[in-house]
């Protein structure tokens, strides 16, 4: 029965570790025309439970992403400086709908996991009751 649980909490913690990531590209596809934005990225990072035996993924500490900020001409923006430019962001927003449809396909598979091993207690629970 412990294999059961383990099956479930690491497919949990996977679930809970793609949601936020789907959280923060959605934010950065939100906020792709918003001037000065800079891309965010969550890295996975990996977590043992106190036994040795499971280990489990978890979202780590929001980055921004350090590269250019794209530099866009239109004198007649508010932000623009007196050579007519202005920091926008620097999110590319094909790779950021490639990063979520990747996001949504891992939770999918975790999630499938997780009914999986679900519906394989149940079965066990069941035998075990006859």
């Amino acid at each position: 029965m412990n294999e059961f649980s383990n099956a479930l909490s690491v497919s949990s913690s996977g679930l809970k570790a793609q949601a936020t990531r789907l959280r923060h590209l959605s934010e950065n596809i939100s906020n792709v025309d918003t001037p000065g934005y800079r891309r965010k990225s969550v890295p996975f990072e990996a977590v043992h439970d106190g036994r040795g035996e499971t280990e489990q993924v978890k979202a780590g500490r929001v980055r921004l992403d350090q590269t250019e900020l794209t530099r866009i001409f239109d004198p007649a923006h508010p932000l623009a400086d007196e050579t007519g430019h202005y920091d926008g962001s620097n999110v590319d927003l094909m790779i950021e709908i490639a990063d979520a449809r990747e996001a949504q396909r891992s939770y999918e598979a975790n999630l499938k996991m997780f009914d999986q091993s679900r519906q394989m207690s149940s079965g066990l629970m069941e035998l075990l009751r006859k």
